[in-house]
């Protein structure tokens, strides 16, 4: 099949390279010109293990184009992925311009009848507001195409977005004929027949509603275990003891049970936000995710709270913070609970000391007065104190005895527990670990 793919981003780059992977023809289309210009180069703009080998592959078995142009992007097509950004406003709803953009640019430039397939998040009924614009910027012109919309929602994890595309839990798709259900199976027929994931069908709002309540669930068990933590921490118990424990029961698993600073990115901050606001809309106060919401806000605050009572006062002090990415395998930033860290600290009078194994190059502007270090052992030398902010695996290796090598006050908050506490304080260490007792 020929499939257009309009937004090459993080979702729409990962689509485009894995439905090429799976032998489709698809054609990369985004108005960003020097972006496409680099694609066409090889260069991916950001950072996900596994992506660049797959693109180059695609591009140099000649089913993998980009272009600015998409007329030229939609002839011949049969479906139309839209990836492109739904952003919060500033009253936590979705920003769906650039979707309706996308739409009217479906319509100007698509000569045969297309399914357009929402893969961007966006709140439910979103497909019939497309089916409107489509058929609205079609009249306009004086066309009778007839375009069909559904939904397909992706669950990839930055970091593992390859695995999690090419090897899904399962497939969503929303739709509200058997046409265009028919056509959606034959994208993902060599992945049914490779993988036999399960193919869920549903209606079009159905198929949006799975995306939000999936991103919320998993945002609300993380601030799950980030209340039971602090109760651990008063109680004189270990919440990783209890977490491994909760997850032995098969109804709740030990995925997200991770305790910590919380939920970052680009997903699930903007999806609860999003779906507090969708449901408000409908008429119901969903007071469950305002509280979500609410334990991971106060998550990003333990860190602080740990320094101020080990250190007491923190002008002038040196903090190393290891890790600013909101989770391993990534460079994103975006809403990465470390930068709320960073601005406390710096708001104190305290020197930052950064590291992180990809993600720096995207901070030298916030914060051009903090010392930006090479690895690890450079942040730590001299420091006053250490933060890790981000659970990377290169982190985990940092033996004891290093740590109070390195550092000038043997301070350690450890906000993702990376690391065994009483090893820590067996080697002379001051040390807060998440979850856990306070010695």
């Amino acid at each position: 099949m020929k499939i257009t793919v309009i937004g090459v981003g993080h979702v729409g780059l990962v689509t485009v390279a894995c439905l090429a992977d799976l032998g489709h023809e698809v054609v990369g289309v985004d108005d960003n010109q020097s972006r496409v210009d680099s694609l066409r180069q090889g260069v991916v703009p950001f950072y996900e293990p596994g992506l660049p080998e797959l693109t180059k592959a695609g591009v140099e078995a000649g089913l993998v184009t980009f272009t600015t142009e998409p007329a030229e992007a939609l002839d011949g097509a049969e479906v139309a992925f839209i990836c492109v950004g739904t952003p919060a406003r500033a009253d936590g709803s979705p920003d769906l311009s650039a979707v309706q953009a996308v739409a009217a640019t479906v319509a100007k430039h698509a000569t045969a009848p297309l399914v357009v397939a929402e893969k961007s998040t966006v709140p439910v009924q979103t497909g019939r507001r497309i089916a409107q614009a489509l058929a609205l910027e079609s009249r306009a012109r004086g066309l009778s195409v007839d375009h069909e919309v559904v939904s397909n929602p992706e669950f990839l994890k930055e970091g593992t977005a390859l695995e999690d595309t090419l090897r899904p839990d399962r497939i969503v798709v929303g739709a509200d004929s058997q046409r265009a259900h028919a056509v959606m199976r034959r994208v993902y027929e060599p992945l049914l027949d490779r993988h036999r994931c399960p193919y869920v069908a549903t209606d079009v709002r159905t198929a949006e509603l799975i995306k939000h309540a999936s991103n919320a669930f998993l945002a609300t068990k993380i601030s799950f275990i980030n209340a039971v933590a602090r109760v651990c921490e008063l109680a004189g118990a270990d919440v990783w003891q209890v977490a491994d424990a909760m997850g032995h029961d098969a109804r709740i698993g030990r995925a997200f049970l991770n305790a910590g600073l919380g939920y970052g990115g680009s997903c699930f901050p903007k999806d609860v936000e999003a779906f507090v606001h969708i449901a408000a809309e409908m008429g119901y106060d969903f007071g469950m995710l305002r509280e979500t919401q609410r334990i991971n806000r106060e998550a990003k605050s333990w860190p602080l709270r740990q320094l101020r009572r080990m250190l007491w006062n923190l002008s002038g002090k040196q903090i190393a913070i290891l890790g600013v990415a909101f989770k391993p395998q990534t460079d994103d930033i975006r809403d990465a609970p470390a930068l709320e860290v960073i601005d406390a600290l710096l708001a104190e009078g305290a020197v930052v000391r950064l590291h992180d194994p990809v993600a720096l190059g995207h901070l030298r502007e916030r914060y051009p007065d903090a010392i930006f270090c090479d690895d690890a052992e450079d942040a730590l030398r001299g420091a006053h104190g250490v933060i890790v902010c981000t659970e990377w695996d290169e982190y985990r290796s940092i033996a004891p005895d290093q740590l109070q090598e390195l550092l000038e006050y043997p301070v350690v908050v450890d906000a993702r527990g990376i690391w065994d506490p009483d090893k820590l304080t067996a080697a002379g260490l001051e040390v807060a670990s998440i979850g856990r007792p306070t010695p």
